[in-house]
């Protein structure tokens, strides 16, 4: 159980000395300048590719308004709970995600095992960058697919053709899955101020700018109402259990939680600046995101007669087909794959910052070496995913086992981060935070009113286990 504020006099002077050494544990670490710079970051690692390209067809799966009515409310009650945790580990601890919750563990008199909360987080993150750096190499692919004109005017067979001969042929998705791994690894490398803060200061307003230039570019398809009435307007006829549940699950993975990044990215923050007020705005920002990615697709959608609920092959054979059909679809299919790219870029930022740390604190690495060794691991990882698509396509490693029957490698690496260690990295951030972490810790770290503090503490010891358990038990059935 918490160590709270009634505990002995003896073990509160132990606590204040021990946490006197942990609020200084960072202030020899690179730090964010501002807070502005941290909720660049965090919202670059939170805006990837589950905003622009999943909940547009996940919000589409599920009829519209009353689904995104759900995520939001799922976001209140689950993401910000969590991110706030998350954060605020990361800055108590003042380290990596390990050796955070090791040391704080080892303060409060806890058992030192809570420090696999953060290795599963870590490895989580890890895995999916082996993968998701091959859908950012699609991502990067499509610039010059759309810029060049390739898919005007082509049919619905001939843009799936194209996309299916990219996953076809593997050494193309090697060499673009190989640079997006080297557009990361040049970030990560340059350390917190001169590479992660510069270049989410750069690559988070070019976003923004971006996906308003294509919401503008959507209102003059003469389909903007329908698509903002599909998207605000909410009929709950269309809502299923399963939406429900989708829209929790996809609330708590956009906000990429449960991957030990913003344990990460806290460990850098400031003692100055308000976790809450920094974890709503990321929230926020996130959500806006993705619900400015519906306006700017669903107008076009609709305006070309194409379904909504067209699933994953919603981005990469919907629209381009949608884009090869429109007057000047090319030059803003262009600036779509970019700003998709920028999505994936900076998410890919944030996986990779948790291994890399560690390595640097676990064995001593520098930067540069930590960060070529993690990358080059997490690139062959990635060989693969890609041979799954074609070569390795029939080859299902644990076919036997009949929920996985048929899964690829890229399916298992997909199945087991987003239904398995992400949802229990989360319950277990939650269960840390709510029931084992000291009450006066938290209290300290997160600086909130009495009122607000309890809020908190009862949302996230009672609501937000309930709430992850129920979705990784039903992504397991």
């Amino acid at each position: 159980m918490s160590v709270t504020s009634s505990d002995s006099a003896s073990h509160s002077g132990a606590l204040e000395g021990s946490s006197a050494a942990l609020e200084g544990s960072n202030a020899k670490r690179g730090l964010w300048s501002s807070r502005l710079a941290f909720i660049l970051a965090a919202t670059g690692s939170a805006v990837g590719l589950g905003n622009i390209w999943k909940f547009p067809y996940v919000t589409g799966e599920n009829g519209g308004g009353a689904f995104v009515l759900v995520y939001l409310l799922c976001i209140a009650i689950v993401g910000i709970p969590i991110m706030m945790a998350e954060v605020m580990i990361g800055r108590r601890g003042g380290y990596s995600p390990v050796k955070s919750l090791s040391q704080i563990a080892e303060r409060d008199r806890l058992k030192p095992a809570w420090k696999l909360v953060g290795a599963v987080g870590i490895l989580a993150g890890f895995l999916i960058l082996s993968f998701y750096s091959v859908i950012g190499g699609w991502a990067i692919s499509y610039v010059g697919t759309t810029a060049s004109g390739q898919l005007s005017g082509q049919s619905a067979d001939a843009v799936g053709a194209i996309f299916s001969g990219l996953l076809s042929d593997p050494t193309t998705l090697l060499a673009w899955h190989t640079l997006f791994m080297a557009l990361v690894m040049v970030v990560v490398v340059r350390g917190v101020r001169s590479g992660l803060e510069r270049a989410v200061s750069i690559l988070m307003p070019a976003l923004f700018v971006l996906l308003l230039i294509v919401v503008g570019y959507a209102m003059t398809t003469g389909h903007f109402g329908q698509a903002a009435a599909f998207l605000f307007q909410p009929d709950f006829s269309k809502l299923t259990t399963s939406g429900i549940l989708v829209a929790l699950g996809h609330a708590f993975f956009t906000l990429s939680l449960g991957m030990a990044v913003m344990m990460a990215y806290g460990s850098y923050l400031p003692k100055n600046i308000s976790i809450a007020k920094t974890s709503i705005t990321v929230s926020v920002i996130d959500t806006g995101v993705a619900l400015l990615a519906g306006l700017a697709i669903f107008p076009i959608v609709f305006a070309n007669g194409l379904e909504p609920g067209a699933g994953p092959g919603l981005i990469f054979q919907t629209l381009p087909l949608a884009f090869g059909q429109m007057p000047m679809g090319s030059f803003f299919g262009t600036l779509f794959f970019v700003l998709l790219v920028f999505a994936a870029w900076t998410s890919g930022i944030s996986l990779l910052e948790p291994i890399v740390e560690w390595l640097e604190e676990r064995k001593g690495m520098n930067r540069t070496v930590s960060t070529l060794g993690a990358g080059i691991v997490c690139w062959a990882l990635g060989i693969a995913s890609i041979l799954s698509l074609n070569l390795w396509a029939d080859f299902a490693p644990l076919g036997f086992v009949p929920m996985l029957e048929g899964k690829t490698i890229f399916d298992l690496l997909d199945f087991f981060t987003a239904n398995i260690m992400l949802p229990l990295g989360g319950l277990l951030v939650a269960l840390f935070a709510g029931w084992v972490m000291s009450r006066q810790a938290m209290e300290k770290e997160l600086a909130l009113s009495p009122g607000m503090f309890n809020l908190w503490l009862i949302t996230v010891r009672f609501v937000t286990p309930v709430a992850v358990a129920v979705v990784f038990i039903y992504n397991l059935m």
